[in-house]
């Protein structure tokens, strides 16, 4: 373990990634989180899919030590409004402007439209926290001074990043749930399907038919498999997601092209196919223990489609390559029934407002009770059966 001092640490800000070198950049990422990775950031910036137009403004925080090398990022991002975080905080907003103060612009530490628990403090091999976060704390606190902005929020940090919030500060803790899928060994698809209950596994054997004898088939392509005719299949289905609630996809097609062509080993998508023509798609990443569904989306329906693209062929996949849990994404009570458990996620955020804060920190006291009781009553209607551990008991 390093021996840092925080007063010794040379913070400073970065708003094109590209200045960054990916090595420099990818050592800090020692999980290869696939959203973390140099070659993801860089190609929302590179794609316009994040910028000044898209209201997010690259602003990552870079530590340096005293030899100038690079120990500690977290990827940031100045924000004009609260579109694609998954935390919500529009009622904040919304506070705010009855009272006429400003809520935007507000800086964020997050990954892009990406609702998935990870690193969000990226440290160097070796590198203890501890110094690395008072010079965060130091740096934001300053920044939000100096700039005039409402706050800071800290978004799906995994728990090494989530400690920061022992370090004395502003920070107040926020508590979420998502629903994730958990390889307990399974050597098979039915092998988990024998540790639910009676019911539930012949709902999901009835769900699969209904895919089977619609005559809907699956293809999953991978890495170099990924030509540019799937990328274009599968940015149809993504788009259309959108243009079916009126909205405009966050994500340009140039993303997809360049992270296919400079991290292809991280990157999977399958493809529904009817009388020989592909109707529906699903985008997976992955890491060394996670599988993680992104997008969807189709261009006609067949029924339980979502349900076999989205959830049951991820859990397909991840017991063939033994990968250990399955992230399928943000909310989804529906995922509960098909062996999906609820998990706790956190965010932190400072607000700069003596009153609001105090407010906020009441709210959020009042919420996580809230949020508590869900995920004890998603706990009763598991399908598994009494003999299946919960992950309380492992």
């Amino acid at each position: 373990m390093e021996t840092l001092a925080a007063d010794r640490l040379k913070v400073t800000f970065c708003d094109d990634l590209s200045k960054i070198s990916p090595s420099d950049w990818n050592q800090l990422n020692s999980g290869n989180n696939p959203f973390c990775r140099h070659e993801f950031l860089s190609a929302l910036e590179s794609s316009g899919s994040v910028g000044d137009s898209s209201g997010w403004k690259p602003r990552h925080l870079l530590i340096h030590d005293e030899q100038d090398n690079l120990v500690a990022a977290v990827p940031t991002y100045l924000k004009s409004h609260s579109y694609g975080e998954y935390v919500f905080d529009w009622a904040w907003a919304d506070a705010y402007h009855r009272h006429g103060l400003e809520y935007y612009p507000k800086l964020l530490s997050a990954i892009p439209f990406t609702p998935s628990v990870g690193p969000r403090i990226l440290l160097r091999k070796g590198v203890p926290l501890e110094p690395v976060g008072h010079a965060i704390l130091q740096a934001i606190g300053e920044e939000l001074s100096d700039k005039g902005l409402s706050g800071w929020h800290f978004l799906f940090p995994d728990p090494q990043s989530q400690s920061l919030a022992d370090i004395p500060s502003h920070l107040l803790s926020r508590q979420g749930t998502q629903f994730h899928w958990f390889n307990r060994g399974y050597e098979s698809f039915d092998a988990f399907m024998n540790q639910l209950t009676s019911r539930k596994r012949k709902n999901i054997r009835k769900e699969r038919r209904k895919v089977e004898e619609a005559g809907v088939t699956m293809r999953w392509y991978e890495g170099t498999d990924i030509t540019d005719q799937v990328l274009q299949d599968f940015y149809l289905f993504y788009r259309m997601t959108y243009l079916k609630r009126g909205q405009t996809p966050y994500l340009k097609p140039d993303f997809f092209t360049t992270i296919r062509n400079t991290m292809p080993e991280q990157m999977l998508i399958l493809l529904a196919e009817y009388s020989g023509r592909p109707v529906a798609g699903s985008l997976f990443f992955k890491d060394q223990t996670t599988l993680y569904g992104r997008y969807w989306g189709c261009v006609e329906e067949f029924d339980q489609l979502h349900f076999e693209c989205c959830y049951y062929q991820g859990i397909d996949h991840a017991i063939a390559h033994n990968l250990q849990v399955f992230d399928a994404g943000a909310q989804g009570e529906h995922k509960i029934l098909r062996g999906f458990e609820p998990i706790a996620t956190y965010s932190l955020h400072w607000i700069q407002h003596p009153q609001f804060r105090r407010a906020i920190a009441d709210y959020l006291e009042q919420e996580k009770e809230g949020v508590e009781a869900y995920m004890a009553d998603a706990g009763t209607i598991l399908p598994y059966r009494k003999t299946e551990p919960s992950p309380k008991d492992e």
